[in-house]
């Protein structure tokens, strides 16, 4: 049964604390019950919504079909960018895109290229469903996130939110770490099973992860993560992931109280699943939507360089299809900033081919230059492309809506262009 603990907060290194929070007192942790690997009776209510999330996530995969193979970076970044904004770093699509090729930016940057690379590998490597995940599996994950902490579960009391640096003021209290290797080895047989409502299940093992908050950082983001482990293992998407964090991130308020519904004793099951699965509903509609403005802009673009061919006498007008130039622009949606050494690596050509075709995507408006503070032009960035990225993170921070007409509170600025689909965005 989920129950408190009463423990005694006495700081033996407390030097750096206010004299507030060097106080001694007792404060309550808050340990989960143990999930198994059933999901539990929800009610009708919460029971349907499931059922209609798991449609509508099945109709997105299949509309957006193969093209969400090329569209999962952008994806990635999408809810990378809404979690960063969730843990309080404030990054834009475009800088986290150059600091990523370039392996240099700010630690903010670096943090959320690091859940980039963590969410892929959880779709990767854990949804293989041939073998059941483990603890080791967890803190796998999360040391990709967070590479510089240690490796492995928490040792020491943590807590979340409230003022100063004391449990006593604390928003909620995770479990003692005794409790933590026992929860977690739960955690992960309940995460390997396939059986039931996958989002009943994503649903339940990214609050119980919140809820143990097993790591001393990187828990949010390691927690988002496994949330496309469980659908990817429970083949509820096929070709794309669906960035749900996005809309956690339109309302941060909802969000917490979810997963204080959940922490209720007895736990609101179906209050926190009826908030995560219209997320889910609500992120497939953004997927489906970001698939459809990239095909319209990949063609955008394809015509734009045709356009500056004419207009230079160049001929063909219409390079052709194994043209370094043409190929260049199949990739822009996963890899819209590039490098000379980038491009002749992938496409196998000279460095003086890779650059002759960067200039000229560049020359005819489809890519535009990054400098350093030399002047010197070290990358090319697909600022459209990356558009797209900031605009579904914002319309999902307003409900699916055009930004130009519900600005949201937070999130990245608004690009300075148009859609594809022709409204501007603000």
């Amino acid at each position: 049964m989920a129950r408190f603990v009463e423990l005694v907060w006495d700081p033996q290194d407390s030097a750096h604390l206010s004299r507030r929070d060097r106080a001694p007192g007792r404060y309550r942790a808050y340990v989960p019950d143990e999930l198994g690997a059933a999901l539990p009776r929800l009610g009708e209510q919460a029971r349907q919504a499931a059922e209609d999330a798991v449609t509508v996530l099945a109709r997105a995969d299949e509309r957006i079909g193969a093209r969400g193979r090329y569209l999962n970076h952008l994806l990635i970044r999408s809810e990378s960018i809404s979690s960063s904004w969730i843990e309080g770093n404030r990054i834009t699509p475009k800088k986290l895109a150059v600091a990523e090729i370039l392996a240099a930016g700010s630690r903010a940057a670096l943090d959320v290229i690091a859940n980039v690379r963590a969410t892929e590998e959880a779709i990767d490597a854990l949804a293989d469903r041939s073998r059941p995940i483990t603890t080791a599996d967890v803190e796998h994950l999360q040391h990709v996130i967070e590479p510089t902490l240690a490796f492995g579960l928490r040792r020491e009391q943590n807590w979340v939110g409230g003022p100063g640096w004391s449990p006593l003021r604390a928003d909620f209290v995770p479990p003692p770490p005794g409790e933590v290797p026992r929860l977690v080895e739960d955690l992960a047989r309940f995460v390997s099973a396939t059986d039931g409502n996958p989002v009943v299940r994503a649903a339940i093992a990214h609050a119980q992860f919140e809820t143990i908050h097993p790591f001393v950082d990187g828990n949010g983001r390691t927690g988002r993560a496994l949330i496309h482990t469980v659908l990817a293992r429970a083949d509820a998407l096929r070709n794309t992931l669906i960035p749900i964090s996005t809309v956690f991130a339109g309302d941060t308020t909802a969000y917490v109280a979810g997963l204080g519904a959940y922490r209720q004793d007895p736990p609101d099951l179906d209050a926190w699943v009826l908030g995560f699965a219209a997320a889910a509903e609500r992120a497939a509609a953004s997927a489906v939507r970001l698939s459809q403005d990239v095909g319209a802009l990949d063609e955008q673009v394809r015509e734009d360089l045709i356009a500056h061919r004419e207009a230079k006498g160049l001929r063909p007008a219409r390079p052709r299809a194994d043209a370094v130039v043409w190929r260049v622009l199949d990739m822009l949606a996963t890899d819209p900033v590039l490098t000379i050494e980038g491009v002749a690596q992938r496409h196998g050509v000279s460095p003086v081919a890779a650059h002759r075709a960067l200039v000229e995507a560049a020359d005819a408006g489809v890519l535009g230059r990054t400098k350093d503070h030399r002047s010197r032009v070290v990358c090319w960035t697909a600022d459209r492309h990356l558009d797209l990225v900031a605009l579904t993170e914002r319309s999902n921070r307003v409900g699916g809506a055009d930004t130009a007409h519900a600005r949201p509170r937070l999130g990245p600025p608004a690009p300075p262009r148009a859609r594809p689909d022709g409204p501007r965005t603000v």
